[in-house]
């Protein structure tokens, strides 16, 4: 009877998780859709923007003149650094996902000239934290989903650190969600801006070859497309924290469903053994009953 009060007790243990497995698949499943809907209806204003810079920098000959290009770098007299935006979860229980960034992460650090990093979620955190990086600053978000003004706080932070000469290079490393069973690190430029990147950009959107506009800025063609720049940066880290929220969910999902395949087999298998041993305890009873009743006959 030991035996089978076990049993009871681990099935019902796992049939409770499966109910939170299922609910978490349901939840992530639905923050998902949020997610890529919200990065769809924004991505069009943010693709405006860099046509913008590059019809600018285009119809100016090439001539426009800014420290957007790398030519803030080092004016602090330090040597060469390299800032790391690093962008993880706030929570775990979503498979390899915070794991593939953070060892991504280490081996782009070790090939990299005086890191620094700046984090964007508590699991990064927790991580770095242990390793010899420089750590420069971090950001939360508690898990939902991120905002505009979120990525507005956080390129206004690496703006100002750049044109001050904290660094001279800034790269973000998110997850990018290839499909819902591909969800693989990507690294990317920010600063300094390089022209060829824009074109291969646009390109990349739009396959038509763009023609150079002439156009009058005022003040100036440079102070207009300093004016964009941080609107760029801005675009580029609200899409990557967005694709690394829907990547999260998507590995949240794949996660969630392993785990309740798992407790199912789990509790088919404690099943079995539990009709087994109650088989087996009503097959004892009767033949205690059986000798019993032929103890008395006799």
């Amino acid at each position: 009877m030991a035996n089978l009060r076990d049993v009871r007790l681990r099935m019902r243990a796992i049939r409770q998780t499966l109910q939170v497995t299922k609910a978490m698949n349901l939840i992530s499943t639905a923050k998902l859709r949020k997610g890529r809907r919200v990065l769809e209806d924004t991505e069009p204003f943010f693709t405006r923007i860099q046509k913008s810079m590059y019809d600018i920098f285009a119809g100016a000959g090439g001539n426009v003149q800014s420290d957007f290009f790398g030519k803030a770098a080092g004016t602090g007299g330090n040597a060469s650094r390299t800032a790391v935006v690093v962008v993880t979860s706030d929570k775990g229980l979503a498979g390899g996902y915070n794991a593939n960034i953070c060892r991504y992460v280490t081996g782009l650090c070790s090939r990299t000239n005086n890191p620094i990093l700046i984090l964007i979620g508590s699991v990064g955190y927790r991580y770095f934290i242990h390793s010899s990086f420089l750590i420069l600053e971090n950001f939360s978000f508690k898990s939902r989903l991120p905002e505009m003004e979120d990525a507005k706080e956080i390129a206004d932070y690496i703006i100002s650190q750049y044109l001050w000469g904290m660094f001279d290079a800034v790269h973000i490393v998110y997850t990018h969600m290839y499909s819902a069973v591909k969800l693989l690190p990507l690294e990317r430029q920010i600063l300094p801006l390089r022209v060829e990147i824009l074109r291969k950009e646009l390109t990349r959107i739009d396959s038509r070859q763009r023609v150079p506009l002439k156009f009058e800025y005022l003040p100036s063609a440079a102070e207009v497309f300093n004016a964009l720049v941080p609107l760029y940066v801005k675009g580029i880290i609200y899409g990557s924290l967005v694709e690394s929220y829907a990547s999260e969910q998507s590995a949240r999902m794949t996660a969630m469903d392993e785990a309740s395949k798992s407790a199912e087999d789990m509790l088919a298998l404690l099943q079995i053994n539990y009709n087994r041993a109650r088989q087996a305890g009503i097959t004892q009873e009767v033949s205690e009953i059986v000798s019993g009743s032929a103890a008395l006959s006799e």
